[in-house]
C-alpha cells in the first residue's frame, strides 16, 4: 500500500500495530475508493486515473470493465454513451475509453490508418483483452450506443464455455456512405465486433496481442478468425440494436432496444440529426448536460 511503503515511523510499528493501522486506513479511505491505489498505469491513463463505478465496499474485482471505441469526432457521443451507461447500471463499473493517441505513445499501435477505416477504433478494439491483461469477462462497446438498460442484465448472460460472445447480425446496409461522409463497407459479420462481450482468459484470445493487432487483416479480426464458430455465444440483438435495420414488435416486448446503435450516424452528425430513436439520443444528452452542468 502506497502509504505504508512512503511512511518510515508507519514501517517502525511492531506487526500487531501495523495491522491495525493498515486496517484503519483502509476504512477510512473507502468512501474515496481504495481501488484507485492499485490500478494499473495504463488503465490509468487510458481513463484518465477515474473509476466511473457506483460506490461499493465489495471486491475491487467484481467491477466490470467496459472499453469504449474513441474517436475525438465523436467525443459528445462518448460521453453520452458512458453516461447512458453508468446513469443504468446496478453494479460497478468502469468505463475505459481505447484512445488510439494514447496507445501509439505507449507503443502499442502503430498501423497506418486504412481508406475503410471510419473511425480511430477500427482496429484498437481488438486490443480489449491486452488492456484487460486477459483476466476475466469485460466489454468492448462503440461509443455510438445509448443505453436504455442495466448493463446488468447483459453481463449475467456470459458462458464461460465461449471465448467471446456478441450479437450476431445479418447485416448488408444499401446506402454507400455513413457518418460524417465515410466510406460504408460490407463484409461478413458486420457489426458483430461493434459489441463484444471477450472471455479475456480463454487461451484462444491471448494471441490479440499488439503485434497481431497491428499486422492481420481487417478480414481476419472483424470475423474473429482467430476462433472456431462454436466458440463464438450469441447475445439478443436488443443489446446491438442497429437502427435503420432491426425493428420493433409493439406486441413483442423481447424487441424492445435495451442498446441502440447508431451505426450509420447518430444525432451528433447533421446528416442523421433526425434518424430513427434521435430524440431519446437527445434526451440523454440534455440530461448528461444538466447533471455536468455543461452549455
Amino acid at each position: 500500500m502506497l502509504l505504508y511503503k512512503s511512511n518510515p515511523s508507519i514501517r517502525a510499528f511492531p506487526s500487531k500495530l501495523k495491522a491495525s493501522a493498515l486496517e484503519f486506513l483502509t476504512n477510512t479511505l473507502s468512501s474515496l475508493d481504495i481501488r484507485l491505489l492499485f490500478l494499473e498505469s495504463a488503465e490509468m491513463t487510458l481513463s484518465n486515473g477515474k473509476v466511473d463505478a457506483p460506490a461499493c465496499s465489495g471486491d475491487a474485482k467484481k467491477t466490470f470493465k467496459v472499453f469504449v471505441g474513441y474517436d475525438p469526432r465523436e467525443d459528445i457521443a462518448f460521453e453520452v454513451c458512458r453516461y447512458s451507461l453508468l446513469k443504468r447500471s446496478s453494479i460497478p463499473v468502469e468505463v475505459i475509453p481505447i484512445k488510439q493517441q494514447d496507445l501509439r505513445s505507449k507503443g502499442l499501435y502503430w498501423r497506418e490508418r486504412g481508406s475503410t477505416e471510419s473511425t480511430e477504433f477500427s482496429f484498437t478494439r481488438f486490443l480489449t483483452p491486452y488492456l484487460a491483461n486477459f483476466d476475466g469477462w469485460v466489454m468492448f462497446v462503440d461509443c455510438d450506443f445509448l443505453y436504455t438498460a442495466d448493463i446488468k442484465e447483459l453481463k449475467d448472460l456470459v458462458d464461460d464455455k465461449y471465448a467471446i460472445m456478441c450479437v450476431q447480425h445479418d447485416y448488408a446496409p444499401k446506402e454507400s456512405t455513413k457518418m460524417d461522409g465515410v466510406v460504408q463497407t460490407v463484409y461478413p459479420r458486420k457489426n458483430w465486433s461493434s459489441m463484444v462481450l471477450y472471455n479475456c482468459g480463454h487461451p484462444k484470445n491471448r494471441i490479440l496481442t499488439p503485434d497481431v493487432v497491428n499486422s492481420q487483416t481487417g478480414a481476419y479480426l472483424h470475423r474473429f478468425m482467430w476462433l472456431e464458430d462454436h466458440e463464438i455465444g450469441s447475445i439478443p440483438f436488443v443489446w446491438n440494436f442497429l437502427v435503420g435495420h432491426n425493428n420493433v414488435d409493439e406486441n413483442d416486448p423481447a424487441t424492445s432496444p435495451k442498446a441502440i446503435h447508431y451505426t450509420s450516424g447518430g444525432p451528433w452528425f447533421e446528416s442523421y440529426k433526425n434518424c430513427e430513436f434521435a430524440e431519446l439520443w437527445v434526451n440523454e444528452l440534455e440530461a448528461y448536460k444538466k447533471e455536468t452542468k455543461l452549455d
